[in-house]
């Protein structure tokens, strides 16, 4: 057996292994409807105005969320006054401190901010369902840490063909979402997007803190609690939670593929390991095929991408032909991989940040957010009290 031939076939039973996990997956979230309970809703926001509009005002309507607090990071449009407006607790984040990615500065501003029990935070592409932080507050019983897996708004047929080819590279590599058996710390993947804790906890772990650095935080926070013992869970909302993530396949190529690395919180030999499970589970057997010399072993593994494909569907609001195309951009979603792994970007709405890990000192000192109410004061969340109404 030639070394190229013998190579695929371990990534292919990797792959395969992977994949296999699916068919015990924890139960996805179920609509749960629980008015009054003491949750706050964050939202860290940096010249989101255009978009954050339906994220707020359903997070609003729901009568689980008893606040929500929008996080405004120096905005320069007119993010802070649309959030006010529509009933929000707009809070002023302070100046960025050195070593600290602007997220994470926000985020740890938002949970200490926040007055109630739990706290979820949102981006502000996410629109939340009825029942979802119902769902989210109830699951925080079995497990410490939630991110969810949402389903994903597509505008057109080469944004959603390439968006499922880069969605199925983290599948190849981590499996599917939800695995009854919880991986090695190292291993965890998660969802910025949408996450739900308990706030003392997460402020007795001082968890954005540790986490100030990476660009990758969401995985980043997710595998240094689970190494920590947290029962980190990334559970699949089934529909309660839709994501708009890009306006372009342009974007989507240009946003998403940079993080799909994880560059910050992968070492060298596992990002290497990934990639070559790539290269030569999905993109190798399109080229072959192309070029008209597929084996048996590409034609078996262009099979399994396929079903992965119809499995995917679930993870759209409106699954079409770019999901059935998908698999013949797995070269080009391989080389953004690729790309993205050797020239590491850091640079994020205007912000450019140094290497992790290369802070000065004092950047790790727990810095007491310095924050402005700038929506007016509010009393203490309770109880059945809907503070952001």
């Amino acid at each position: 057996m030639r070394p190229l031939t013998l190579a695929q076939a371990v990534a292919a039973a990797a792959v395969a292994a992977r994949l296999a996990r699916g068919r015990r997956r924890l139960p996805p979230l179920r609509p749960r409807h629980a008015p009054g309970l003491a949750l706050s809703v964050v939202v860290p926001a940096r010249d989101e105005e255009r978009r954050i509009g339906p994220c707020l005002r359903a997070a609003l309507a729901d009568p689980a969320a008893a606040e929500v607090v929008v996080v405004d990071d120096a905005s320069a449009d007119g993010t802070a006054a649309l959030a006010a407006e529509l009933g929000a607790r707009v809070v002023a984040a302070g100046p960025l401190p050195g070593g600290w990615v602007g997220k994470q500065w926000a985020l740890h501003q938002g949970v200490a901010a926040a007055r109630g029990e739990i706290v979820v935070t949102l981006d502000a592409d996410a629109r939340p369902a009825p029942g979802l932080f119902g769902a989210l507050a109830a699951a925080l019983d079995r497990h410490d840490l939630i991110t969810a897996g949402p389903r994903f708004v597509c505008d057109g047929t080469l944004e959603q063909a390439l968006h499922a080819a880069f969605l199925a590279t983290l599948v190849y590599r981590f499996g599917p979402i939800g695995p009854a058996t919880p991986p090695p710390p190292h291993r965890t993947v998660a969802n910025g997007q949408c996450m739900a804790f308990r706030r003392d906890d997460m402020l007795a772990a001082d968890g954005f803190a540790r986490v100030r650095d990476r660009m990758t935080d969401d995985v980043a926070l997710a595998r240094h609690l689970a190494a920590r013992g947290w029962r980190v869970a990334f559970l699949d909302t089934d529909g309660l939670l839709e994501v708009d993530m890009h306006e372009s396949a342009a974007e989507v190529w240009r946003e998403w593929g940079r993080s799909l690395p994880l560059p910050d919180v992968t070492g060298p030999g596992w990002r290497a390991a990934d990639l070559a499970a790539v290269w030569l589970t999905a993109a190798l057997p399109v080229l072959r095929l192309a070029a008209g010399r597929p084996s048996a072993l590409d034609l078996s593994l262009l099979g399994m991408r396929w079903l992965l494909a119809a499995a995917l569907r679930r993870s759209y609001t409106a699954p079409g032909p770019g999901l059935w195309l998908s698999p013949l951009l797995d070269p080009a979603a391989a080389l953004r991989l690729t790309t993205a792994t050797l020239r590491p970007v850091r640079t994020w709405r205007g912000r450019s940040y140094p290497p992790a890990g290369s802070a000065s000192p004092d950047a790790s000192v727990r810095t007491k957010p310095a924050r402005r109410d700038v929506s007016g004061g509010a009393p203490p969340v309770r109880p059945g009290r809907n503070a952001a109404r």
